[in-house]
């Protein structure tokens, strides 16, 4: 974790983007959304604010990230390989991991970069099984500033707490500002 944090801090001394984020514990535990994610560098971003903070975070990431020389890296990174043919299977064993006792900051980009079809719900139902809290973590463009932005309590009600997702991302544009999509998980409209 010492050297993700060094790493962070040095990006952000020389990067010409600008970090304004509010403070999580850096002990504590929660899910930390990277939005919006219209490109890798947002993603790239997003570890660079959760490492600057100090965070003990972990990531996922499709599973091809993960095959050949880059895997030990990425693993190094935080990053948990992500079988898209049952994500269903990941998410439980998130859930039980957190329920056992493992403490770390989960970096989720439920937009995912060229889908369009809005939010995944993985994050909410992870946050909602084990009373994680959510924070907002964004990345604006049109103000080149990336940062963590206020943590919240889902409820359950779902579209009440999307109404509060989208109004925090509201002015938010991502990397490319072209690809940048609402949140809005598929649950609400059902």
């Amino acid at each position: 974790m010492r050297v993700q944090h060094a790493l962070a801090r040095g990006f952000w001394r020389v990067s010409r983007w600008s970090l304004k984020t509010e403070r999580v514990p850096t002990d504590g535990a929660g899910l930390l959304i990277g939005a919006p994610h219209t490109s890798n560098w947002d993603f790239i971003l997003m570890l660079a604010i959760a490492g600057e903070a100090g965070l003990r975070y972990r990531w996922l990431g499709k599973n091809g990230l993960f095959r050949g020389i880059g895997g030990p890296v990425m693993r190094a990174l935080g990053g948990i390989p992500v079988d898209r043919s049952n994500p269903a299977g990941l998410v439980d064993e998130l859930i039980a991991r957190i329920q056992d006792g493992d403490r770390f900051y989960l970096v989720v980009t439920p937009e995912g970069t060229r889908s369009g079809q809005g939010w995944k719900s993985g994050f909410y139902r992870i946050a909602r099984a084990t009373g994680l809290p959510v924070t907002l973590g964004y990345v604006d463009r049109t103000t080149m500033t990336a940062g963590l932005g206020p943590t919240i309590e889902l409820t359950g009600d779902i579209p009440a707490d999307m109404d509060v997702v989208r109004a925090f991302y509201a002015d938010k544009s991502g990397f490319t500002p072209s690809r940048r999509t609402e949140p809005r998980l598929r649950e609400e409209s059902a």
